[in-house]
This record gives structure tokens, sequence and C-alpha cells, in this order.
């Protein structure tokens, strides 16, 4: 892999830069005829959900047999998104397109971009022995050939909650530049009872701005707070209010070549056996002054399925939803 000339895993001499690329036009090179003036939702699928046992992103979980990416869309859709880029591997291909896009083309156009661990920025190219993509920053940067206006991307096995798409989806009506916003959520309500989870902790100014992002890897709940431990065995003690990035992101399409330099960036750093992550990425922009970003507190109740044993639990909350009229069943009518 090539250097940088100017080298820096954090690239802040570059502060203040504009942030410009042209518009492409719409439906460029895959023949998806998008909605006009309609945001598009990103769907991160490529992750096998290794701790979790399988593709999550296929397994029933709502009274009526939905999936989670099933609540996901619905929520979307009710809140305005025009369409549907799912970044998947292309290992699974065909079963994802058969078990899931088939779920969806008759209620919104879908397309997929594919996250391959040899896609890297021009002049890099993968290291021997490597064998999975780059992580979620590089996720949403394969989805730039499918992607050509303001858009959401989002975790394919998160329930987030209807509140936070409405929230994104203004935020989207005027987004231009790259000012970004993400929706925070508190701590205490994403932890796992079952293990360990990884966490975007955000710095928030009084104004609502996002002021930087910390990624912890192992947070597990304590009490009515959390605690992190380090690879050291340190830890870190929090009080359960502090706002958490859920990887809910609203972005532009500017903010593609800055993932490009934020990825040669982290290539050069030399953490081969690491992943690029959203929150880090994000941190990287706002403390160089390449982009600003929104917090937008969402009340919108966020489930997750990372252990085997959060299924039950997330499986009751969508039926009591359901129970509450929140969600018709079947989500999806015939």
């Amino acid at each position: 892999m090539r250097k940088l000339r100017h080298n820096s895993c954090l690239c802040k001499q570059e502060s203040r830069q504009k942030c410009s690329i042209p518009a492409l036009p719409v439906g460029v090179g895959d023949g998806i005829v998008r909605p006009m003036n309609k945001p598009t939702l990103v769907v991160l699928a490529a992750g096998m959900g290794s701790r979790y046992g399988g593709l999550k992103q296929l397994e029933p979980m709502g009274p009526g047999g939905e999936t989670l990416l099933d609540y996901s869309i619905h929520d979307a859709a009710r809140a305005g998104f025009g369409d549907v880029v799912f970044v998947i591997r292309r290992d699974f291909e065909e079963r994802f397109r058969e078990v899931v896009l088939s779920r969806y083309e008759d209620r919104l156009p879908v397309s997929c971009a594919y996250q391959e661990l040899d896609d890297l920025p021009d002049g890099y190219s993968a290291p021997s022995g490597r064998t999975k993509p780059w992580g979620t920053a590089h996720a949403v940067w394969a989805s730039r050939t499918r992607v050509q206006s303001p858009f959401l991307a989002i975790n394919a096995d998160d329930f987030y909650g209807a509140d936070a798409y409405r929230l994104i989806a203004r935020h989207l009506e005027t987004a231009g530049g790259c000012e970004f916003a993400m929706a925070a959520y508190r701590l205490r309500n994403t932890l796992s009872p079952h293990g360990s989870v990884a966490r975007g902790v955000c710095a928030v100014d009084s104004s609502g701005w996002l002021e930087g992002v910390r990624e912890y890897t192992k947070i597990e709940a304590r009490g009515g707070g959390a605690v992190h431990t380090d690879s050291s065995g340190g830890t870190t003690e929090f009080s359960g209010d502090e706002p958490v990035s859920l990887n809910f992101w609203g972005f532009t399409p500017e903010v593609f070549p800055l993932l490009s330099r934020h990825l040669a960036s982290f290539l050069d750093c030399g953490d081969l056996a690491g992943e690029c992550y959203i929150p880090t990425a994000v941190a990287e922009m706002i403390a160089g002054g390449l982009a600003r970003v929104r917090a937008l507190e969402t009340r919108a109740s966020w489930f997750g399925v990372t252990y085997q044993e959060d299924r039950a639990m997330a499986a009751g909350r969508l039926s009591a939803l359901t129970e509450e009229g929140v969600y018709p069943s079947p989500l999806w009518k015939a």
C-alpha cells in the first residue's frame, strides 16, 4: 500500500477546507428509477453477525413473521424515503435477493451495493491475509455508486423507532454541503443484558452540534449505568445518560470524498487487523473542520439483537408495539 504524501491519522492540517462534489444524474449506472427530491435509505447488511451466529437480517421477529429490516423499511417509507440501497457481501447475494429484496421490490425501488475487501481508495490494495471488509465507514463508502441524494445509513439488524426516521427525514429535506446529522439515543436504553456491546459515545454542545464521538467496543450494563473495559483491563464508568450513536447517520453525497480520505488515513496508520468505524470517521471530520453534525435527540425506542438471547426480548417488544396499535399485523399487506 502506498503512503499519503502528508500522512496523518487525523488529517487536521487540512481543516476548514470546502467540501463539494458534483451531483450525479438520477439513476446513473444502475438502471434504478428513483423518486426526485426524496432521500435514500442505505442499509448496512454486510455483517455476518458472528456473535449471534447467523444472518440476523433474515430472522423473523415480529408477530407476523416480520424481520427487523421490515420495520426499518416500513418506518422509512412512512417518513418519506424514496428508495433503498442494501450494502451486502457478494457471497450471500443470491439468498439476500431471494429472501430480503423480494419483500420490498413492489414497495420501494431497491438495489444493492457491495462491500468488498479490495474496494479501496485509489492507490491502495488489500494486504495479504486480510479476509474481512474494513468496517462500517467502509460500508457506507461502498454505497457511493448507488447514492445520488441525501441519505440515511443504518444497521440492518437494529430497530430504531419511527421518531428517529422522521427526525432525520426532516433534516435531509434541506441538507446540503457537509452538514450531516445523527440520531442520539441514551446509553442505558441501548444495552444488552446478555453481554457487551460497541457504542459511539458522543460529546454534544449546548446548541445541539456534535463535538466528537469516541467508539467503545466493550460496554456492559452495570446497575443503572454502564462500564467499559479496555484491552488492558482498565475501566471507564458511565452514568447511562450519555448520548450515543447507533449508526443512524444522515449524510449528503459530499461525505464520500471525506470517507475516501479517512479510509486512506486509516490504512496509512497500519491497523490492518482493525475496522474503520463511522463514528471515528465523523469525529475526524469534525476535528478537522470538514463537516458539522447535528445530534438529534430521539424519543424512539431502540433495541437490537447482538446475542441469541436478545431475540426473545426483541420479539416481545415488537408484539407489544403491535398490540398498542403502533404497527399493523401483518406489517405488509399482501
